[in-house]
């Protein structure tokens, strides 16, 4: 049987590998079959196929009938998404659990220890870092967000405000509530729904400018590299340093025209 290989790496997205999407492909065709079989139509080596529908049944995509010889049936595929809907659930919650856990435990404070005492070791120019995918872009800022303590400032363009009511706004108002002062400069063209959310927990004022940056405490900077308009998502770039001198040099800059704006 020949599946195209398109077809089959669409199977990852239900966990499966190369081998287990082939076999449960397969199976899929038949109904009910035995390994023997499945290993022939599959083209998965026979000394593999056992192995391999067993992995197959405790994930619950297929059921093995008790006989000789042992045959296979396959899980409807309706049933299959449910059933891996709900082990994610699981294993996602179980995750949880033991990260919860380790917030207090002694294994937390020792890693935390372990990492001021090196830090105290890092040349002040290494700390630096750039970061390629706008994803992963957001999830530094939200810890740099996070982890602020006076001041925070946002540079950014009209889809940028958008995109950072979607992923930031929940960190951004906890920062507002302990008494973290945000500031925020955005195109006079930003969607007005979008600024009425933002003013609730920020001061905003108006350019006709695009930058994109973000200042924490006037010790971090995160600068983008690109224009959000003419760069796809996983090539957005930023980067990211934590050098005092230098960040607050740019602060006082972005200060002189936050008083010139309204």
């Amino acid at each position: 049987m020949i599946v195209p290989k398109d077809f089959l790496s669409k199977l990852k997205d239900f966990g499966l590998n190369s081998y287990e999407s082939k076999l449960w492909v397969a199976l899929l065709s038949r109904g009910i079959s035995t390994a023997g079989e499945l290993s022939d139509i599959s083209n998965v080596p026979r000394s593999r196929a056992y192995d391999v529908l067993e992995s197959l049944e405790k994930k619950g995509f297929i059921m093995v009938k008790v006989g000789k010889p042992i045959k296979y049936l396959a899980v409807p595929p309706r049933e299959v998404v449910e059933r891996v809907k709900s082990k994610v659930t699981e294993d996602a919650k179980q995750k949880t659990g033991v990260l919860d856990q380790l917030k207090d435990s002694d294994v937390l404070g020792e890693l935390n220890q372990l990492h001021s005492t090196g830090i105290e070791l890092v040349d002040p120019t290494d700390k630096s870092g750039s970061f390629r995918g706008r994803n992963k872009v957001y999830e530094h800022l939200s810890a740099m967000i996070k982890n602020s303590q006076k001041e925070i400032i946002l540079m950014t363009t009209k889809k940028g405000l958008e995109r950072k009511y979607d992923s930031l706004y929940a960190p951004l108002k906890k920062a507002a509530n302990r008494g973290v002062t945000i500031k925020i400069v955005v195109p006079t063209n930003a969607a007005k729904e979008t600024l009425t959310h933002f003013s609730k927990i920020s001061e905003i004022r108006n350019t006709k400018n695009d930058a994109r940056f973000c200042i924490i405490d006037n010790n971090e900077l995160l600068l983008m590299m690109t224009e959000d308009k003419k760069v796809h998502p996983d090539y957005d770039c930023g980067v990211w340093v934590e050098a005092p001198y230098f960040v607050d040099y740019f602060a006082k800059l972005f200060n002189t025209e936050w008083s010139s704006l309204r």
